[in-house]
C-alpha cells in the first residue's frame, strides 16, 4: 500500500481494508452512515462489506448522476441523517464517484455544523481529482459546483479493485484529469499517458501516484484557490459549460469527455495567446481526438455557453478567466479571453470533429 502525506489527512492507495478497519476501530465513532448511488449500491458495498465484516452502517441512497447534484438531494441527505439520529460524532463515508465525494462531503460538512466524513473513491476520475483537495459542493441554476464548502475528509481510501466495475467509458473520462494533471505540471507524467493504448488493461495503480503528487503540490500550496490551484481548472471554463449543455439532451457527456472537448479549445487559445507551439498543440489534439468521442457543438448554442463561462465561479472584475499552457507541462493561471477569441476556439473544434 502506498500513502500520500498531506497536511491534515493521509491518502491510502492499495490494499487499504486493514488500514480502514483500524481508522474506524480507533475513531470510536457513535454512529457510521454510507452513502451510496443506486450503482454504487449494487456494485460497490458489496465489495465494502466483503472486507469489512461485521461494521455496521446505516446506508443513505441517492439517484445516479449529476442532474441529482442538488440542493434536493442534499435535503434528502439531511433528513436522513436526522432520521436515523446522526449527532456530530458519525461519520459518513462517501462511497462513489465524484458526485457522491462532492456532494456527501458537502453534506457532512454543513450538517449540525459538520460531522467526519471520509472518502472512498470508485472511479478512477473521483480516485485522481476529487478526491484530494478538499472542494465540495453542489450544482445550482446550471451552474457547476457553485454553492459549497472548503473542508478536508478525515482520509481517503483509494482501492483500483472498484475500476473493474466500471466501463472503459468510465474509465476514459477519469483519464482526462490524469491528462490534466500531466499538461499542467508534470510533462514525463504526460508522456506516460501516452504510452496507453488499452485501457481495460492498464495497471492504474501504476499512474495513479503521479497524478495526485500533482494535485497534492497544488492543494498544498493553495488550499482556498487564491493562486497557482487555479491551474488545475485547465479545460474547464469551456469544459463544464459544455457539460451543462448536453447535461439535458438524450446522450449527456461524461466529466472527462467535457473536459477533454475544454482542453482542446484551451489548448487552441494557449497557441493562439500564450506560445503554446503549433507542434505541441497537435500532440494535444491528436491524443484527444484519438481517445474521446467526437461531438458537434452547433453554433446556435454558442451564446448559451458563453453565457454560463460567465457565470463560473473563477471569474473576477467580468472577465472570463482560464488557465493556459505556454507549454507541456508548465501552466499559466489567470489568463483572460475576450468573448470572439472564446467562439473561435469552439469553431476550431468543431473543424477538428470527424463529420
Amino acid at each position: 500500500m502506498q500513502i500520500l502525506k498531506l497536511d491534515t489527512y493521509s491518502i491510502f492507495i492499495g490494499d487499504i481494508w486493514a488500514e480502514l478497519h483500524s481508522f474506524l476501530q480507533r475513531s470510536n465513532y457513535t454512529h457510521t452512515f454510507i452513502l451510496v448511488d443506486e450503482n454504487t449500491l449494487e456494485l460497490c458495498l458489496p465489495i465494502f462489506f466483503k472486507n469489512l465484516k461485521n461494521t455496521h452502517s446505516e446506508i443513505i441512497i441517492v439517484p445516479p448522476g449529476e442532474q441529482f447534484k442538488n440542493i434536493e438531494t442534499c435535503q434528502h441527505i439531511w433528513s436522513e441523517l436526522m432520521r436515523l439520529n446522526a449527532d456530530r460524532k458519525s461519520l459518513l463515508i462517501n462511497l462513489g464517484g465524484g458526485v457522491i465525494g462532492d456532494m456527501g462531503g458537502f453534506c457532512a460538512s454543513t450538517f449540525k455544523r459538520g460531522i467526519d466524513f471520509i472518502q472512498i473513491p470508485t472511479t478512477l476520475l473521483s480516485q485522481v481529482d476529487s478526491s484530494i483537495g478538499g472542494k465540495l459542493g453542489i450544482d445550482f441554476e446550471n451552474v457547476k459546483n457553485s454553492i459549497g464548502v472548503f473542508q478536508n475528509p478525515q482520509a481517503v481510501f483509494i482501492d483500483t479493485v472498484f475500476l473493474k466495475t466500471l466501463s472503459t467509458e468510465e474509465v476514459r473520462s477519469g483519464m482526462a484529469e490524469m491528462l490534466k494533471h500531466g499538461l499542467i505540471a508534470n510533462a514525463s507524467h504526460w508522456e506516460e499517458l501516452l504510452e496507453i493504448d488499452d485501457l481495460e488493461t492498464t495497471v492504474w495503480e501504476k499512474y495513479l501516484p503521479a497524478s495526485l503528487q500533482v494535485k497534492q503540490q497544488i492543494v498544498e500550496e493553495d488550499p482556498f484557490e487564491k493562486n497557482i490551484r487555479k491551474a488545475l481548472n485547465f479545460g474547464h471554463t469551456i469544459g463544464h459549460a459544455v457539460e451543462t449543455l448536453f447535461l439535458e439532451t438524450p446522450e449527456p457527456l461524461r466529466h472527462g469527455e467535457a473536459i477533454a472537448i475544454g482542453m482542446m479549445c484551451e489548448a487552441y487559445l494557449s497557441f493562439k495567446k500564450v506560445g503554446l507551439s503549433k507542434m505541441e498543440l497537435q500532440t494535444i489534439l491528436s491524443l484527444f481526438q484519438k481517445q474521446y468521442p467526437q461531438v458537434h457543438i452547433d453554433e446556435q448554442h454558442f451564446s448559451t455557453l458563453i453565457n454560463w463561462m460567465r457565470k463560473d465561479k473563477k471569474n473576477e472584475n467580468n472577465a472570463i478567466n482560464f488557465t493556459m499552457l505556454k507549454s507541456i507541462g508548465n501552466a499559466l493561471i489567470n489568463q483572460t479571453c475576450n468573448e470572439e477569441e472564446i467562439l473561435d476556439s469552439l469553431r476550431f473544434y468543431n473543424l477538428t470533429v470527424k463529420i
